[in-house]
C-alpha cells in the first residue's frame, strides 16, 4: 500500500495511509458518541466538538513528531518525513542511514514523548485560564480531552512497549547504547 502525499511542514514530509483517513472518520464518530452519551451535550455541538477533537488530536501526532524531527536533528541523523496511519503517526527516516549507535536511537525516541509532555502542560494551562474566564463553552469540552489525549497517549503511552512506540525503542536499545544497528 502506497502513502499519500499530503504536503511539507518543517522539511518533513508528510504522508498518510488510507487507513488514516478511516481512523480520522472512526475517532470522529466514537468521540461523537462519547460526547452525545457520556457528557449528554447537545447533537450540534457533539459533531463540531467531536470533529475538533479529532483534528487536534492528529495535530498533537505531528507535534509528537516534529519532537521526533528536533531531536534527531540534534544528534545529527535527521528525520525525513512523517507518515500517519489508522489514528497515530511514525518517524520516517532516510533508507541509506548508516548504522546508529543506541544512543542515538534512544535520543531520537525520547524526543516525541517530550514535545509532548510540553503541549500537555501548556493545554492544562488554556484548560484553566479558559475555564477561569467562562462559564460554559465548547472549548472548555474540548481543552480538557485534547489535554488528556496529549498527557495518556502522546506522553505516557509513548512509553508503553507495544513494538512500535518510542518505548520499545528505548528498551530495544537500553542495555546496548553503544551497540550499532540500522532501524
Amino acid at each position: 500500500m502506497k502513502p499519500i502525499r499530503l504536503g511539507k511542514i518543517a522539511g518533513l514530509l508528510i504522508t498518510a495511509y488510507r487507513n488514516a483517513f478511516y481512523g480520522f472518520g472512526l475517532l470522529w464518530l466514537l468521540v461523537m458518541i462519547a460526547a452525545l452519551f457520556l457528557l449528554d451535550a447537545p447533537f450540534g455541538e457533539s459533531i463540531i466538538g467531536a470533529f475538533i477533537v479529532t483534528v487536534l488530536h492528529y495535530l498533537s501526532e505531528l507535534w509528537h513528531q516534529l519532537g521526533h524531527a528536533w531531536a534527531a536533528r540534534r544528534v545529527g541523523y535527521p528525520m525525513i518525513g512523517v507518515r500517519y496511519w489508522w489514528i497515530l503517526g511514525a518517524s520516517v527516516y532516510p533508507n541509506n542511514e548508516p548504522e546508529l549507535p543506541g544512543s542515538t536511537h534512544i535520543k531520537r525516541a525520547l524526543g516525541g514523548p517530550a514535545a509532548s509532555f510540553l503541549l500537555t502542560i501548556i493545554m492544562f494551562i488554556l484548560t484553566i485560564v479558559i475555564g477561569n474566564l467562562q462559564s460554559y463553552s465548547l472549548l472548555l469540552c474540548v481543552l480538557p480531552l485534547v489535554t488528556l489525549d496529549n498527557l495518556f497517549v502522546f506522553t505516557l503511552g509513548a512509553f508503553v512497549p507495544l513494538g512500535f512506540t518510542d518505548g520499545s525503542t528505548i528498551l530495544r536499545w537500553w542495555g546496548n547504547k553503544n551497540r550499532h544497528k540500522r532501524t
